[in-house]
């Protein structure tokens, strides 16, 4: 489907990477790994024709499209949530233009055998098949259906862009990517700005999306659940891995190590060769046998062993100081942003030594009481606070709030007292700031960086109660597996914001969830939690009156039992349907793709050319296609439902 070909990439003369090659086929699930740094973004943005490469070329049927998705993009409109989905499908009023002009020339020209007018005829067949796809009737629905699987509220559809955040609006921008469904999905981090309901309905819409998906994450959970194949880019070259992301670090693992014992082995040769011809040099009857050893150490391809991603932070968090057993105590918490309540009378208990999760739907106000909590805003009702509790917290958005004048060092620097100022360069080095790093300005600093700096700045002075808010976004995987592991040795007490599943496995076996503005506590792991909600989902979807008497009941659970029975049976006729809907599509491509093969080679196939028969065959078959297309997307969203 889409060829890359021995692509180079150079910034100031070195190589990013050199010798590029791989290909994409139908319907591909790919993650994309490397170090920070490798250049897994700039491949994207070469994929994506946003950036030109050095060499090497980029193949893409020309009737096919690409979407890509980047960390960050500032929306800038005067529209609403829905209108500004809907905008994805603007470019169909260009292609009806095109439709009406193509029209018009194919009702006047005669020339029906020419190399144009089969074109003309096959780019006229394209754009019905892209209409048919797009129906504007379904395309309200549609968007509406996928802004409410990324977490959108019915009611918020209507208020206008400008009022979201820089992560609800990539939520749009992601909307908008989906609806458009073009051939190849490239993302880069999607489910950063996710929260764990949103990042399991795109992990199921990309299951069964009908393109092929390139991503770059470091949510190994979201990897391992929707990828099949993981390719690296290590040391300015590609790795090609069909296994997904957990099986990819093994096999690497194991590459590495076999180059390494190969690495070994050249290097002892290497010595041996050396050795005789120092020992040798001069000597004339020995000189057919240097020159020979010399002709080898030249022509000898040197092994090359692949860098390890071991860049990580390396911390401990400073020792907690004693505090009282209740460490914070909610009464009759409540908070409103102007007639918009947050949270609503809660009642709460914080004991020394917890590690809480604060989870659910963005927006339901984790922030506003981790913000609350750490005394960073206002509310109605009673908080009371432990003996000695001394709170250290890291905000969502923390790693923004950095004066971007200042050099690293400085930034540290300036809030550090004590004799842990004779320690600022080993801390700043634990965090990957070294050498002339340390005098960088914050300005110049990737996300990444930033991320870790904020976090340096939490080792400056000991805290008992550590508040924070999505510590992991920006992060790469090792480094969120150290950040977890120094938290898991943390003897403090200990409130989280998070949505990576992989990071709070094992963390946390205590949560508070909130929903409709209410607390509500749950213990267990974090599997159970999930497993728990999705029963509560399905619950809220068939709501049933409590019975009131046991009769009653015994006709409600019987009820219940055939409602079941009668989904899972309505569930496999629409499997079963779409499946026979695939082949269908996949025998009228093949079909299609030989009658194309002919009409590509007019000389030998003259008489059917003549007749229009190939013409008239090709005309059904696209309208099949069209038709099991439009069938297609009609059961995909009906399975869905």
């Amino acid at each position: 489907m889409i060829s890359v070909s021995n692509i180079l990439m150079e910034f100031g003369g070195e190589p990013l990477f050199k010798g590029v090659s791989f290909h994409i086929g139908n319907k591909e699930r790919i993650g994309l790994a490397g170090k920070n740094g490798a250049g897994k973004t700039t491949l994207l943005r070469i994929l994506i024709g946003e950036q030109e490469p050095t060499g090497g070329d980029v193949i893409v049927p020309e009737s096919e499209t690409i979407g890509y998705l980047p960390q960050e993009k500032q929306i800038r409109s005067s529209r609403n949530v829905l209108e500004e989905a809907l905008s994805a499908f603007s470019f169909l009023n260009n292609l009806k233009k095109e439709l009406a002009g193509i029209q018009h020339q194919l009702s006047v020209r005669t020339d029906y055998e020419s190399k144009t007018y089969i074109k003309l005829y096959e780019r006229l067949e394209e754009i019905h098949h892209h209409l048919a796809v797009n129906e504007d009737d379904k395309q309200e629905g549609r968007a509406i259906k996928v802004l409410k699987g990324l977490g959108f509220l019915e009611n918020e559809l209507s208020k206008p862009v400008s009022s979201y955040s820089l992560g609800w609006q990539m939520r749009i921008e992601l909307a908008k990517l989906l609806l458009l469904q073009p051939i190849l999905l490239l993302l880069d981090e999607p489910t950063n700005h996710l929260d764990i309901d949103a990042i399991q309905w795109l992990e199921n819409f990309l299951k069964s999306y009908r393109g092929s998906v390139l991503l770059v994450s470091h949510d190994r959970s979201f990897l391992d659940n929707l990828t099949t194949r993981t390719l690296e880019i290590n040391n300015g070259k590609i790795y090609d891995f069909k296994v997904p992301y957990s099986k990819y670090l093994q096999l690497s693992r194991e590459r590495v190590e076999q180059q390494l014992a190969v690495f070994s082995n050249q290097q002892k040769q290497i010595k041996e060769l050396e050795n005789f011809i120092e020992r040798f040099r001069y000597k004339a009857t020995k000189a057919r046998q240097v020159q020979s050893r010399l002709k080898q150490l030249e022509k000898m391809e040197k092994v090359e062993v692949d860098n390890l991603d071991k860049s990580g932070i390396h911390f401990r968090f400073p020792a907690a100081p004693r505090s009282g057993k209740v460490v914070v105590e909610g009464k009759n918490v409540s908070k409103w942003y102007g007639d918009k309540q947050v949270l609503q009378s809660l009642d709460f208990q914080v004991i020394k030594g917890d590690k809480i999760v604060f989870v659910g739907r963005n927006g339901e106000g984790k922030t506003t009481l981790s913000k609350i909590i750490a005394r960073q805003l206002d509310f109605d009702g009673e908080i009371k606070y432990g003996h000695n509790v001394q709170i250290a917290y890291y905000a969502q958005d923390q790693w923004e709030m950095l004066d971007p004048s200042k050099t690293v060092f400085e930034t540290v620097d300036d809030i550090a007292v004590g004799d842990i100022r004779t320690r600022l360069n080993a801390i700043l080095g634990a965090f990957l700031f070294q050498g002339d790093d340390i005098n960088k300005r914050v300005s110049v600093l990737s996300g990444g960086e930033k991320a870790r700096l904020s976090l340096a700045r939490l080792l400056l002075s000991p805290s008992n109660l550590l508040i924070l808010d999505e510590p992991t976004n920006h992060l790469d995987m090792l480094s969120k597996d150290i950040l977890k592991n120094a938290l898991l040795q943390y003897d403090g007490t200990l409130i989280l914001v998070s949505h990576d599943r992989d990071f709070l496995q094992g963390l946390s076996e205590h949560f508070f969830e909130f929903r409709n503005h209410k607390l509500k506590e749950f213990r267990g792991t974090l599997n159970d939690y999930l497993t728990k909600r999705n029963i509560e989902q399905l619950k809220e979807l068939e709501t049933l009156e409590k019975p009131k008497a046991k009769k009653t009941a015994v006709i409600e659970q019987k009820l219940d039992w055939q409602k079941r029975k009668e989904k899972e049976r309505q569930l496999r006729k629409l499997r079963k349907a779409l499946e026979e809907t695939e082949n269908k599509i996949k025998e009228t491509e093949q079909a299609l793709a030989q009658i194309n093969e002919k009409l590509s080679q007019p000389d030998k196939y003259v008489d059917e050319i003549k007749d229009g028969s190939l013409y008239k065959t090709h005309s059904e078959l696209q309208n099949q296609l069209d038709a099991f297309y439009l069938r297609w997307e009609e059961l995909q969203l009906e399975l869905e439902e």
